[in-house]
This record gives structure tokens, sequence and C-alpha cells, in this order.
């Protein structure tokens, strides 16, 4: 099983243990010094590896490229700046909204407590007991 996983990542990665992910890296160098005949494995594919890396690189004509950028799928023009506007009016809308109501709930306290101020200075001026208009 072990002996089939390392082929199957020398397959993938190459014979060059730097290119594999670190993790299977750790894997591979336990099991080559546990058994070192796998090291085969990696001796096939570097064969392998060699061959690809001499392999001539294919580039493309001017032609194809042309027909390729051509084909692609053009992203349409929108009207970026309405969508700009419209969020940020959405989000000046929401702000003054929570101001509204943050400034309800914080001064409906507030409203009674001056309601009460002013009763109690009433009372003082016509000189009514505090206890018989709180009462």
């Amino acid at each position: 099983m072990k002996a089939e996983r390392l082929q199957a990542l020398a397959d993938a990665y190459g014979a060059d243990l730097r290119r594999w992910p670190a993790d299977q890296r750790a894997f591979a160098e336990s099991l080559l010094a546990a058994d070192p005949s796998l090291r085969e494995l990696l001796a096939q594919a570097a064969t392998l590896d060699a061959l690809l890396d001499a392999a001539p690189t294919p580039v493309p004509s001017a032609a194809l490229t042309a027909r390729v950028l051509a084909a692609a799928p053009r992203r349409k023009a929108r009207a970026g700046w309405r969508e700009a506007v419209w969020y940020l009016g959405a989000g000046w809308a929401a702000a003054a909204c929570a101001g509204v109501v943050a400034g309800v709930g914080l001064t409906t306290h507030l409203t009674a407590d001056a309601r009460a101020d002013a009763v109690l200075y009433q009372s003082a001026l016509t000189g009514v007991d505090d206890t018989e208009v709180l009462g």
C-alpha cells in the first residue's frame, strides 16, 4: 500500500521531493529511509522528469492568441457610479434612522425628568409641598 502511494506521488509531483507537499514529503522521506529499494520509483520518475524538461515549450502563434482573446467573454460595462450613489444613499438613510431611534430611546427618560423638574419648580414657586406633588 505504501509503495503504491509513493508511486502515485512520484507520478504526480516528479522525483524532486522539494516539489511535493510538505506532509507528503515527510511521508516519502520516512518511507525511503525504511526501505531504500523504493528509490527505484524515484529514479523512474527522474527519467520522466528529464524527458519532460528536454521537450520544447510550445509557443502559441499570434493568430491563435488573437482568436482566444476574441472568443473570451466580455464583461458588461456597468454604471458603477449609479450603484455607488445608491449604496451611499442607503447607508446615510440607515445611519439617520439609527440616529433617530437612538435619540428617542436615550431622551425619553430625560424628557420625563425634565417634566418632573418643571412640576417641582412650579410647586416651589407656589409654595406647594413636594410630597403633595409627587404623592
